[in-house]
């Protein structure tokens, strides 16, 4: 499996409170629609949190840049389902082109980075005690 990791910014005055909303209330629900026509097998949202006794560690490891509000991320069975392909269906074009259209909503895109990665898990989730 690989999946996209889409670190996000959100746009230029939209509240943090917004734009988790919208992400998670608006977003995730036209992703889900159409996660078949895109290959997505599954799809996390993980938001940034607002706490005093955590705020600065990015600080603390010398990063100065803008944080992000939240990292999307999205796993497919390969590749080769990222690939642009002029012979997909129709369906799956506009699936595409309906979350971008939404992304520009609420992301600034031009400062969200967006990678695939493939994950190389170390230390396997455990039941809480």
């Amino acid at each position: 499996m690989v999946k996209i990791i889409f670190c996000l910014r959100r746009k230029p005055g939209l509240s943090r409170e917004a734009f988790q909303d919208y992400w998670r209330n608006r977003h995730a629900p036209l992703v889900a629609e159409r996660a078949r026509w895109l290959g997505i097998r599954r799809y996390v949202q993980s938001h940034t949190i607002t706490d005093p006794l955590l705020n600065g560690l990015a600080e603390q490891r010398g990063f100065v840049g803008e944080p992000f509000d939240g990292v999307a991320e999205l796993w497919f069975d390969s590749a080769s389902v990222l690939h642009p392909n002029d012979n997909a269906p129709e369906a799956s074009i506009q699936a595409a082109k309906d979350l971008l259209a939404d992304e520009g909503q609420f992301i600034d895109l031009e400062n969200s980075p967006i990678f695939v990665a493939q994950e190389h898990e170390i230390i396997a989730a455990r039941p809480a005690n």
